[in-house]
């Protein structure tokens, strides 16, 4: 649908999504409105522009370090709009021209009929007569409605190895943004917060997901960077309002340019916004549907089968014939249905974190082949799976001198060295040879049906070589490296590939719309693990969300108990030393096992819910639910603390008779549960135990009493 509200807007959308595009001659072209649809109050014209386009040589209207008012953005005017479908997306196309350097900019939204989400880009092209260098480009720039910074709250995340995923909200004016008076002074302000990760490691220290919220009118956006290398969004206020700015690399945080001859183009990194009248909750709901249209479509994300992989707190990277075939066997007793053998198969026996890079068979942790490993993987009913760490060559490697210097990152005529490492350059298509091959080698030669690809190093702000800066020498990496991963599928429709970087150091929709699922953390202690666990579908896919369950010989069943209700309302992501458990342990894991084959196929298609709010780190209660249909399966964990109570507000479920099973463990003693149908609240108690966990599952039995949707806890 597109149509002409007026001479001045254009307006788009479907049945949950509408836009509203100011292009009046008078004033800058901007979104009005980006709504889940139904509301049509007036709202004030748009002045924050809908591209925002730093040039050198013409810089910005006014000086900040903002990405709002730069000049070419302030000057561009509406040059035609243009709609229509590919496949199941609905398009709209808003050109823009800027007559003083002849850069014409078109951003394309895109959406699924029924979702209240959509995925931008803005492709900005050089028509006129002189070369110009690109400093920044947003791929989506908006004012957040018509809502005040005093009622706004802003919702972000922190991240790092072994504590990902550290969401908070707070107001923005909770020191974030200060109430400078400027309507007195007659100037937006200058400040903002900006989010900026640098280099490789897309999630290494700030998540490229975040949000805003209108407390007075729960109008909620939720937005995510799809991209696997440096980005930046931005919140911040003008005399009108909030705005967001979404982009990829730019020059003031990641020392990118990038030079347009006359006639070239250049197309911001992808980045998608979901709306919601009814809070975060309903704007995660979105954004998780959403997430299921970008994704290449696999088996794996609806059979979801279970992984076993040795390393965790289990072989440690040590893996021998010995070890493996009894961990095999139990793995395939317990109901794994995929074995990965992961890092060390490729070591006779030296340090090998800096020799990595031929990616053969070890002969001494393997006297008769990897073959009688992978033979008997595959002899136990399982899917045989191995680590790969694709993108690094060690020093050491001899792989190192096979291939030409232009087959790795460099600066000033030196590879980059990073922890005993070259890092590739996928650009160079020797490069790419050789991963091919290898890749290749080990599907067609051992039967490979699963790699653990892993990602260990940062290339930092990238190469100079063929790039007009390092910044865009880095973002032409990245996107053959997504390439890469394309062809690899293309070659082998049935290979499941698991993406990690040190655990969840390039956790985005970049690589997520490619890979089937991702590793949330390296996180070995499992009292630590649940808040990683429970906050991990704000920024992955229930499905694709594989959070390591690590059962041991040693725990008490209470213990066991609760790191597998870790993994359960996820990608069930098994490890521990089940070959030297008792009959009864082993009992006990494959009770989860079962609990998840039978549930999965719900959280497939579920969304999220956090009845306790998005966890901090060190809360002693924790709880995540997944909604599908009139099921709702609910996670609970007791981190101890002297408090054994809890009351967890349900509000899907207000007035609602429903029927509580615990699914897992069925063998301890129950929690006492009480459910208060008025309020939408359930009660319960847990044993006085250092930590425990229960899965339940809720089934509606009658129509709830339709009720405001509420929001996090905090």
């Amino acid at each position: 649908m597109i149509s002409m509200e007026s001479a001045t807007s254009v307006v788009w959308g479907h049945s949950a999504l509408e836009l509203v595009v100011d292009v009046a001659s008078g004033g800058p072209v901007g979104v009005r409105s980006l709504t889940a649809g139904g509301d049509r109050a007036d709202r004030p014209r748009a002045v924050q522009p809908l591209v925002e386009l730093l040039v050198a040589g013409q810089g910005r209207a006014r000086v900040s370090h903002r990405f709002s008012e730069t000049a070419v953005g302030t000057r561009m005017v509406f040059a035609g709009s243009s709609s229509g479908t590919d496949g199941k997306w609905r398009e709209l196309h808003i050109d823009l021209r800027d007559e003083r350097t002849g850069l014409v900019a078109r951003t394309t939204f895109r959406s699924v009929d029924g979702i209240a989400a959509c995925q931008i880009t803005t492709t900005v092209t050089n028509q006129g007569q002189e070369p110009v260098l690109l400093q920044g480009l947003s791929s989506f720039a908006a004012g957040f409605g018509h809502a005040r910074a005093e009622d706004v709250d802003l919702l972000r995340a922190d991240s790092e190895w072994l504590g990902e995923g550290r969401w908070a909200r707070h107001p923005l004016r909770d020191g974030a943004l200060p109430d400078l008076g400027l309507g007195l002074h007659g100037q937006d302000g200058r400040g903002r917060v900006a989010v900026v990760s640098t280099g490789t490691w897309s999630t290494g220290t700030v998540l490229p997901t975040g949000g805003l919220v209108d407390r007075r009118t729960d109008q909620a956006w939720l937005w995510q960077v799809e991209h696997n290398g440096a980005w930046r969004w931005e919140v911040a206020e003008r005399m009108n309002g909030v705005y967001v700015a979404l982009l990829g690399p730019t020059d003031i945080d990641h020392q990118w340019q990038q030079r347009l001859l006359p006639g070239e183009s250049f197309t911001s990194v992808p980045v998608s916004v979901a709306v919601s009248a009814s809070g975060v909750d309903g704007a995660i709901a979105a954004l998780t549907r959403h997430r299921r249209e970008i994704v290449r479509p696999h088996r794996d994300l609806t059979a979801l089968p279970v992984v076993f992989n040795d390393y965790m707190n289990t072989l440690m990277g040590d893996p021998t014939t010995e070890k493996l075939l009894p961990l095999i066997d139990a793995a395939a007793d317990a109901g794994a249905e995929v074995f990965c053998v992961d890092a060390g198969w490729y070591d006779n026996g030296s340090s090998w974190w800096d020799g990595v890079g031929e990616w053969e068979p070890s002969s001494t942790r393997f006297p008769a082949g990897i073959e009688e490993v992978i033979g008997h993987i595959r002899a136990r009913g399982m899917v045989p799976g191995l680590w790969l760490e694709p993108e690094v060559i060690g020093v050491r490697s001899p792989m190192g001198d096979r291939l030409p210097e232009s087959a790795f990152l460099q600066r000033g005529g030196f590879r980059l060295v990073e922890h005993g490492r070259y890092h590739l350059d996928l650009r160079d298509p020797r490069a790419v040879a050789h991963l091919d091959a290898v890749v290749d080698r080990l599907v067609g030669e051992l039967g490979v049906g699963y790699f653990k690809l892993d990602y260990n190093i940062d290339g930092g702000a990238g190469t100079d070589v063929a790039a007009d800066s390092v910044g865009a020498g880095l973002l032409a990496c990245n996107r053959a490296h997504l390439a890469w991963l394309d062809a690899v599928l293309d070659r082998h429709p049935g290979l499941v590939l698991e993406n990690c970087a040190s655990g969840a150091m390039r956790m985005d929709y970049a690589m997520l719309s490619r890979m089937q699922l991702q590793s949330t953390s390296d996180q070995q202690d499992h009292l630590r693990y649940p808040p990683i666990a429970v906050a991990a579908p704000m920024s992955v896919l229930p499905e694709q969300s594989a959070s390591w369950a690590y059962p041991q010989p040693g725990m008490s069943a209470e213990e066991m108990a609760f790191t597998l209700c870790t993994g359960m309302l996820g990608r069930l992501y098994l490890s521990g030393r089940l070959d030297a458990m008792t009959a009864a342990q082993l009992d006990s894991v494959r009770a989860a096992v079962r609990v998840h084959q039978e549930i999965r196929a719900d959280l497939a298609a579920a969304v999220p819910l956090w009845p306790l709010g998005l966890p901090a780190w060190d809360d002693r209660w924790l709880s995540l639910a997944m909604k599908s249909g009139d099921l709702t399966y609910l996670a609970v964990w007791r981190r101890g603390g002297d408090r054994t109570d809890v009351t967890l507000p349900l509000p899907h479920l207000r007035g609602a008779d429903i029927e509580l099973d615990v699914l897992h463990p069925s063998d301890l003693p129950e929690w006492t549960c009480d459910w208060d149908a008025d309020a939408g609240v359930l009660s319960m108690t847990a044993h006085r135990v250092p930590a425990s966990a229960r899965l339940f599952r809720i089934t509606r039995l009658t129509s709830p009493i339709p009720s405001p949707t509420e929001g996090f806890a905090r």
